[in-house]
């Protein structure tokens, strides 16, 4: 309407001003029509003016609303972006509390039942103890971050002094259990409580009960056995899926044990420690491949040993080692340092087949009867000490093989058995 209004306002001036103002002889027809035409033309000339005018304004004005909005837009973007990374830092917290509260309350639960356990062990009940060796065993088995603990746990128990039950007459053995009945009836009458109930038999010790304290050894032994075994062949560890009851990864040291009947076959400790073990009756060891060091320094071997077909990837360490009975290490691969040094072989030795890949000594052994055949020697310039009555052949491949001196019996023993 405005904009009406001066258009209007604008023709009527110029043409009043065209006709009336100055101009008195514009008194025919074409000129009045002329005076006319010109104040139309200007009254659309400031129309179209003030129309272009009034479009620059609104494009102006449309421009800057754009521009406001994307500005806010993208300050909106920007404060939406910042609130979903702090909701996710927020909900990435939660959940980082979450799990350690959860990983705080597993903790304090396996603490619980650790300390329960460790507690039975120390029981003077042997059937106590062997209630704590399970109960470890399945904290371990749930646990795997705590295995090597409770192994240590097991091992540390076993390395206790303890000294093996005497072995009886049975029918005195039945007449010593008639006694003891006899004892612990009369003792029941004689003596009552209170209330007029027996007194309970006192809590027996280790000491006071070997047999059971027996039990509870080989349990730990077995435990240990159990859960060191992986009976994978070596081709298929890569593709057949592990036991789940194989711990892999585990040490043991079992330095001073005294170790009753051990079966460590296909066992696979990373590493070993046997130092002055006792091994009453036989130890088996076959198959079983000892990924770090073992060590059987001073180690007593009461009965027969079989280490046949074990892979030492580490040091073997057989020093002053006392094998009353058979030692056998028949195929048995020494990947680096091998010592027998002082080691001492009562009813014969047998290496057949064996590989010897490194340094090797046998400094002062004493072996009654010795068996090399067939045995390999990798790497034949490295430093080695046979024993006596062998010598090293070194072959055209740079390896060696072990034979016997000339006169194929060595000074003081009874020709080599097969």
């Amino acid at each position: 309407m405005p904009i009406a209004l001066l258009v209007v306002g604008v023709i009527g001036g110029v043409a009043w001003w065209l006709l009336f103002k100055d101009n008195p002889g514009l008194t025919d027809a074409r000129g009045r029509q002329g005076a006319l035409q010109t104040a139309l033309a200007a009254g659309a000339g400031v129309g179209a003016a003030v129309t272009l005018m009034l479009a620059f304004r609104r494009q102006r004005h449309q421009e800057h609303t754009a521009h406001v909005t994307a500005h806010l837009t993208e300050r909106n973007t920007e404060l939406a972006k910042r609130n979903a990374d702090l909701a996710d830092r927020n909900a990435a917290l939660s959940e980082q509390v979450a799990e350690h509260n959860k990983h705080d309350a597993t903790e304090r639960r396996v603490t619980d039942l650790y300390t329960k356990a460790a507690e039975q062990l120390g029981h003077d009940k042997a059937a106590v103890r062997l209630a704590g060796l399970y109960a470890l065993e399945r904290l371990a088995q749930d646990n795997p971050d705590h295995r090597q603990t409770i192994v240590n746990v097991i091992c540390a128990y076993l390395r206790m002094p303890y000294t093996p039950p005497t072995p009886v007459d049975p029918e005195e053995e039945r007449k010593t259990a008639l006694r003891e009945a006899r004892r612990r009836y009369h003792a029941a009458r004689t003596y009552k409580g209170i209330a007029g109930t027996a007194a309970g038999p006192s809590p027996m010790s280790a000491e006071a009960d070997p047999e059971g304290e027996r039990q509870v050894r080989l349990t730990a032994q077995g435990i240990l056995a159990d859960h060191l075994r992986d009976r994978r062949p070596a081709e298929e560890r890569d593709a057949a899926p592990e036991d789940s009851r194989f711990w892999p990864g585990m040490g043991i040291d079992l330095t001073g044990a005294t170790l009753m009947e051990i079966d460590f076959e296909y066992c696979h400790p990373v590493a070993a420690t046997f130092d002055g073990a006792t091994f009453l009756g036989n130890a088996w060891f076959r198959w079983a491949t000892f990924a770090g060091e073992a060590s059987f320094a001073r180690a007593t071997f009461s009965r027969s040993a079989w280490f046949e077909t074990a892979t030492f990837s580490k040091s073997a360490w057989f020093r002053r080692v006392t094998f009353s009975g058979e030692a056998s290490f028949r195929e048995v691969t020494f990947s680096e340092q091998a010592s027998f040094n002082g080691a001492t072989f009562s009813e014969g030795a047998s290496f057949a087949k064996a590989t010897f890949s490194w340094h090797t000594a046998f400094a002062q052994a004493t072996l009654s009867k010795a068996n090399f055949a067939e045995a390999v020697v990798r790497a034949s310039d490295a430093d080695y000490i046979w024993p006596t009555g062998w010598h090293l052949e070194t072959l055209p491949d740079g390896t060696g093989r072990l034979v016997r001196d000339d006169d194929g019996t060595a000074p003081g023993e009874p020709p080599p058995s097969a």
